[in-house]
């Protein structure tokens, strides 16, 4: 996932081994290429556009090969988004250097990014994350919880999530389960606390 919700990063926490897909088909409004911010004026999407392949666009293609569209300048735009929000968070300037260097290069396949973006989120929560790949796709697993629907935009489940102060709540309130970036700029150090305090279904 681009920056994965707050719901991924709880259940991330609370696991000891995570298995991370990859060798599924690549899907369109996931949150492999997403995460959703609180802005100015309330909840605030990001996408990294993705290169099409196949005929008129629509062809499948697995998830590993999906490349980049790098001729927009989307990677400026976000983290000039990301500053917007959050520049008056208590903990953004604690973690800024770390996360704007991920904006720095340009980046071929999204994979490889979200999880570059992963690790560095992980460094700044001080989060372990104990994690393998998949090495062939599965629809199934009877030994595994199976919590890879918690990367579908589409269906995200209202997660009850603690609420916590956002730098815009006074204007439109607790919004929740946003980009984990929300917690760790607003929550910082407690922000791993907080994850491990959450119940996932």
């Amino acid at each position: 996932m681009y920056f994965g919700s707050i719901a991924q990063y709880a259940a991330m926490s609370q696991n000891d081994t995570i298995i991370f897909e990859n060798h599924d088909n690549y899907q369109k409004q996931t949150y492999r290429n997403r995460t959703y911010i609180y802005g100015a004026n309330g909840k605030l999407l990001l996408t990294i556009p993705i290169k099409h392949t196949g005929k008129h666009g629509n062809g499948k293609q697995l998830y590993k090969d999906v490349r980049i569209e790098n001729e927009f300048q989307w990677q400026s735009l976000h983290w000039k988004s990301i500053q917007t929000a959050y520049r008056t968070s208590p903990f953004f300037e604690y973690y800024e250097d770390e996360l704007a260097s991920l904006f720095e290069k340009k980046k071929d396949y999204l994979l490889d990014f979200n999880y570059e973006c992963m690790e560095a989120v992980s460094d700044c929560l001080q989060l372990e994350v104990n994690y393998s790949k998949t090495a062939t796709f599965l629809k199934e697993y009877s030994d595994l919880t199976d919590q890879r629907n918690l990367v579908n935009a589409k269906k995200d489940k209202l997660h009850t999530l603690s609420s916590y102060i956002q730098v815009f709540s006074e204007k439109h309130g607790f919004i929740s389960n946003l980009s984990i970036l929300d917690l760790l700029f607003n929550e910082g150090t407690n922000a791993i606390t907080y994850l491990e305090n959450q119940m996932i279904h």
